[in-house]
């Protein structure tokens, strides 16, 4: 895969390491003398049969799990590459936002390499990985419009430049791909949530259940889904009270239901977060859109239409580079070494790392500062 950038001289290889939730993935990126980045190797490790049993992701074990793959995700990316460390001219590593644990089993290990080697390090905001990807898959211009939409995060995003993210709005409770894991819980679907409620979903029928679309009559670009899904809980006590139970058919309609109002949501926000841009560029930019959540076909779907209304191009990275990677992470570190310098041994995990800190924090803040 190759893909132009900021103008460097000489050639840049570097590996990227990420372990912020419950993926283990190490990668390595060369860019060119004249800009243009190659992924030279891209390992993901998963854990979904850890967590499997549990009904979701359990820090502790994720964090545990960081430390066993990370080291083997990195010798099976430097093989695959066909490098080794000598070869190397910097390393990256997700620092944040994430699960503590696996966010500091990614840190130290990168922080070792750097001592051992030599090399400059590069502390990545995950989200930034995510949000410059369609930098790297297709030569996105800046400015363009960035739905992050994921298990933990979904945020309006404007990405100006390598370092420059204006968040206009984003979830003020759930995130969506956590609200597809709560519906799947409520109705007895398996986990990761996602995929189960899709499939659930493509037999149902959407209009079957009149379920909400919050804040949809509310003015701005925020979205809320707790709302959502507490009605689909209700809707599925009233089903078992009628029936004795919830017939699979029903099941699939809610399912199709519950996707229909995120989709109507997600695309009604999404077009006043175009039109808003569309304000200051001369022509449509591109709409993006990454994370896990990505995937959903209905979702993309309704972006697309979307996007086809204002003559946008629309851009969604394949799957694998959709979903947690640390080629994103390698990349968004080669994007922003002409901004910064490296980081050094006192790099800190941050749990809660927002993107556009100028801006109040969608869930507000703690000890440990803003949530998102």
């Amino acid at each position: 895969m190759l893909a132009t950038g900021s103008a460097v001289t000489g050639s840049t290889t570097i590996l990227g390491l990420e372990s912020s939730c419950d993926d283990t993935a190490a990668a390595v990126l060369r860019r060119d003398g004249q800009g243009g980045t190659r992924i030279l190797s891209s390992v993901v490790r998963g854990q979904a049969d850890l967590h499997a049993p549990f009904g979701g992701v359990v820090p502790e074990i994720a964090a545990r799990a960081h430390a066993e793959l990370l080291d083997h995700c990195v010798e099976e990316a430097l093989d695959a590459a066909g490098v080794g460390l000598r070869d190397l001219d910097a390393l990256a590593v997700t620092a944040g936002p994430g699960l503590i644990g696996g966010v500091v089993s990614g840190v130290m290990c990168a922080k070792g390499l750097s001592v051992a080697t030599g090399l400059p390090l590069y502390g990545i905001n995950h989200l930034a990985g995510h949000a410059l990807t369609p930098r790297l898959t297709d030569d996105v211009a800046y400015p363009y419009l960035m739905l992050l939409v994921s298990g933990g995060h979904c945020q309006f995003l404007i990405v100006r430049g390598p370092a420059e993210f204006e968040r206009i709005g984003g979830t003020i409770d759930d995130a969506p791909g956590e609200a597809f894991d709560k519906v799947a819980r409520l109705l007895a679907l398996p986990q990761p949530g996602g995929p189960s409620v899709e499939e659930a979903a493509s037999a149902g029928d959407p209009e079957r259940f009149a379920l909400p679309r919050p804040l949809l009559n509310r003015p701005g670009f925020d979205l809320s889904f707790s709302g959502l899904k507490t009605a689909v809980l209700r809707t599925r006590d009233t089903i078992i009270a009628e029936h004795a139970g919830l017939p699979q058919a029903l099941r699939a309609d809610l399912c199709a239901g519950f996707q229909a109002a995120v989709v109507d949501v997600l695309a009604e926000k999404t077009r006043r977060a175009m039109t808003h841009l569309m304000a200051e560029t001369n022509a449509p930019p591109a709409l993006c859109v990454a994370g896990g959540v990505a995937a959903n076909r209905a979702i993309r779907a309704g972006l697309e239409t979307v996007s086809d209304s204002f003559g946008a191009r629309f851009v969604a990275p394949p799957l694998a580079l959709c979903t947690d990677n640390a080629a994103m992470i390698a990349f968004a570190a080669l994007e922003q070494m002409g901004t910064r310098d490296p980081d050094d041994l006192s790099l800190a995990a941050r749990p809660r790392w927002p993107l556009d800190l100028a801006s109040p924090a969608m869930l507000g803040s703690g000890k440990k500062g803003a949530k998102a």
